[in-house]
């Protein structure tokens, strides 16, 4: 990552909300990130990509601001969320829990680190639910303190990954018994995690299953950092990952002879597996079971990318950025 001035200060918020298939609610929830009730754009604010899938009816939002502003600018948009997105009508592929059903924080400047991160998502999580009456919030990672549990372990004590979870079990962290409409929003903070998806040509969910376990890192033998699930997706599996940032250098048994990207914060040296090493993993252990691998897609970005276009956007003042890339990216 470049040093500048400018992003130095830089956080970023991967917004999850549980609506795709209206495309339109999705950018009033972004636009409501990037300007006041007035209209008037916030200041060093802006969102980089909108991350829209329909099978599982859940977008991802980058927005990308210094770590003063960012608070506003994350609950204003999850207040609009909260305001448009019904739980007790929502239908998708993909686990969820919450209208706004994840709000991770991660630091991108050299200033800025996951500490800092953490108390801005605690104030978030606070803010949510006294903002938006009847919202709940559980908190993970670094923000999860004394704990710093992480976002797999908290979902599971939340009963995320169940099909139908039970509201009256849970005991969030913020916020009262969670509601139907608004559902239970996870809040923490990390260094970067990326999302990779592998897509194999097959509508085994078996074989998917296997191939998460065997990548996933509490597996021996899996990749570090790398959680995972295999979800039904248009008519085949898609092996989704979520690609956690791990301190120090990966070593030869892991990184197989690929270079991980590698980044600093507060003078700790961090790296996550790169999306072509992941890629590989899926389509040898697919292969071996006769089935291909047919595409791979990074929702939203890697840290570097992140701060680089960032930076971009906010030197030339572009608060949708998401609309000047001309294509989506994935």
């Amino acid at each position: 990552m470049a040093l500048s001035s400018l992003g130095s200060r830089l956080v970023a918020c991967l917004l999850n909300v549980s609506e795709a298939r209206r495309k339109d609610l999705v950018e009033t929830v972004a636009k409501a990130a990037l300007y006041n009730a007035e209209g008037v754009r916030r200041k060093g604010t802006t969102v980089l990509n909108i991350f829209n899938d329909h099978d599982y009816n859940r977008s991802v939002i980058t927005i990308v601001a210094s770590i003063d502003s960012i608070r506003e600018a994350v609950l204003s948009a999850c207040e609009k969320a909260c305001g448009l997105i019904d739980m007790r009508a929502h239908s998708g592929m993909h686990p969820c829990m919450g209208a706004v059903d994840l709000i991770p924080i991660y630091p991108l400047g050299e200033d800025v680190g996951v500490e800092d991160c953490a108390a801005e998502a605690r104030a978030v999580a606070e803010g949510l639910t006294e903002r938006v009456q009847g919202t709940s919030a559980f908190l993970f990672g670094w923000a999860d303190s004394p704990l710093q549990r992480g976002l797999a372990q908290r979902r599971k004590e939340m009963g995320w990954f169940k099909k139908t979870p039970d509201m009256q079990a849970i005991r969030p962290d913020m916020g009262p018994q969670p509601q139907k409409r608004f559902g239970l929003t996870g809040v923490g903070a990390s260094p970067y995690v990326m999302n990779c998806n592998v897509t194999i040509d097959t509508q085994d969910m078996a074989m998917g299953r296997s191939i998460a376990a065997a990548i996933r890192e509490s597996t021996p033998g899996g990749l570090p950092g790398v959680q995972v699930l295999a979800l039904p997706h248009q008519g085949a599996v898609e092996i989704a990952c979520n690609v956690e940032s791990v301190k120090g250098s990966p070593t030869g048994d892991t990184s197989a002879g690929e270079p991980w990207p590698c980044f600093s914060i507060s003078g700790q040296l961090y790296c996550h597996a790169p999306a072509s090493l992941i890629t590989a993993r899926v389509a040898e252990l697919a292969g071996r079971q006769g089935v291909g691998a047919v595409g791979t897609a990074l929702v939203g970005f890697t840290p570097f990318e992140c701060r680089g276009l960032a930076e971009l956007a906010l030197s030339r003042g572009i608060a949708e950025f998401w609309k000047e890339q001309g294509r989506i990216r994935m």
